[in-house]
């Protein structure tokens, strides 16, 4: 049993799953998604998009903000995996891409990722992530254009 609950939830993340689980595939051990992540991970954000946190720790609180996810964002894939370890200090570099669109816009959604991660005791006990906002800014439609020759908005 995963360590988190109602793993329907968070289907529109499946293909983000897998490609984490395919990065650690023999570095971290668990079942699910949540089950590669130490009970006290802490996930950091680097480069983000408004209104997201830049920092959240506990496996569970990481969960609570993925839940929601699906009413944003549906991924139709995860691609381009590339894997770097480092196995003297446990660090592990994935770099992907993902694919799907936008649920409010219908917009196609596309972004590249880095997620370098800390792995202790077979678990990941810390995720620094970077993607880019402008990828999704584009997908929700964020801003709205503004009318032609309007340079205030």
């Amino acid at each position: 049993m995963t360590a988190v609950s109602n793993l329907a939830d968070f289907r529109a993340l499946d293909p983000f799953f897998a490609i984490i689980a395919e990065g650690v595939a023999g570095l971290a051990d668990g079942e699910h998604f949540f089950d590669l992540l130490a009970e006290d991970v802490v996930f950091e954000y680097v480069i983000t998009v408004p209104g997201y946190p830049r920092r959240v720790e506990g496996r569970q609180a990481v969960a609570e903000l993925y839940r929601p996810y699906g009413a944003t964002f549906s991924l139709d894939r995860c691609y381009d995996l590339a894997v770097h370890h480092d196995q003297a200090t446990g660090v592990v570099v994935l770099e992907y891409a993902s694919q799907g669109r936008a649920i409010a816009t219908g917009n196609a959604y596309r972004n590249r990722y880095i997620s370098v991660l800390s792995i202790t005791d077979r678990k990941i006990a810390h995720w620094r992530d970077y993607l880019d906002p402008l990828a999704v800014f584009d997908a929700i439609g964020w801003p709205a254009a503004a009318p032609p020759g309007d340079l205030a908005n």
